[in-house]
């Protein structure tokens, strides 16, 4: 039965997995001085398909049914993948603490994007207000390097809004199609295995050389992607939203950008310029206000 209130495991989860995903960006930074970004995308896509494929055997979810979700499971799994490529890529340009701000500007791409694809999802003055918040955000953050031509962490930040834009769009296919009628295991399964398949693939194309620096460091940063990130936070993520309300546990996703932009600061020494922390305000009240309940 689903419980209607946020306990102390479930706040002490959430905080914990918005830890993890804010420092997935410094450990894509680290692991990136020894893999080339888009194979390193790919090898933490295959060791999580491995680890969800073993959690899914172990729980005794049903994969192979014939539930029409072949299609668009393929067409998250090639948005899925387009959305990694293009974060290693663009964590190649920009730092971690301005990465982890564009991505999450994400779930307001979802909300412009259910308008039409989902128009049972009426739009809120609240969730109006929250995007114009986070644009705003955007607007600083992305305007501190537009116009000085040595600098071209606007590449990077540019590549990562899109891959933004593909997640929403990842997210959206899995709401408007059967994909949101199976286990979240499956849907997981689809955007990791074809990410498996396609990114090695693309790496391979783009002339990357793959692993060329193998430290301890930069094996530890993708054991960390792949077995942490991708596999148990997920994982428990999945869980958080059978036993919760999934619209209380997405109030906390404004800690996300907050937590990428201390480990960005503490972990890599990143600069914490004005338009960081201006920006990071301004998205996080957006998130904040958009996901406030009625």
């Amino acid at each position: 039965m689903q419980k209607t209130e946020l306990d102390r495991l479930a706040i002490g989860m959430m905080v914990l997995f918005c830890t993890i995903w804010g420092v997935q960006q410094v450990a894509i930074k680290l692991a990136s001085t020894g893999i080339s970004p888009v194979w390193q995308a790919g090898l933490r896509s295959i060791g999580a398909t491995v680890i969800v494929l073993l959690w899914a055997r172990l729980r005794g979810v049903r994969l192979g049914e014939r539930d029409g979700t072949l299609v668009p499971g393929v067409l998250a799994g090639l948005l899925f993948a387009a959305e990694f490529a293009l974060i290693f890529l663009g964590l190649e340009y920009t730092t971690a603490s301005r990465g982890v701000i564009f991505l999450y500007t994400a779930p307001f791409f979802v909300a412009l994007g259910a308008v039409w694809l989902l128009p049972q999802e009426h739009m809120r003055r609240a969730q109006w207000v929250g995007m114009a918040l986070a644009f705003g955000g955007i607007l600083v953050l992305f305007g501190e390097h537009l116009f000085m031509p040595t600098d071209r962490a606007w590449i990077g930040d540019l590549m990562i809004m899109l891959a933004a834009v593909f997640w929403a769009a990842t997210t959206l296919t899995v709401k408007a199609s059967a994909l949101a009628r199976v286990s979240a295991e499956k849907t997981l399964l689809y955007q990791l295995a074809v990410s498996a398949l396609v990114l090695p693939l693309l790496s391979v194309a783009l002339g990357e050389p793959g692993v060329f620096a193998p430290t301890p460091l930069v094996w530890a940063s993708l054991f960390f992607q792949t077995f942490i990130v991708a596999g148990m936070s997920y994982l428990g993520w999945f869980w958080l939203v059978r036993q919760y309300p999934a619209t209380r546990l997405s109030s906390f996703s404004f800690l996300t950008p907050v937590m990428g932009v201390l480990a960005g600061g503490l972990l890599l020494g990143e600069a914490m310029t004005p338009a960081v922390f201006g920006a990071l305000f301004l998205v996080g009240a957006g998130i904040w206000v958009a996901n406030r309940p009625r």
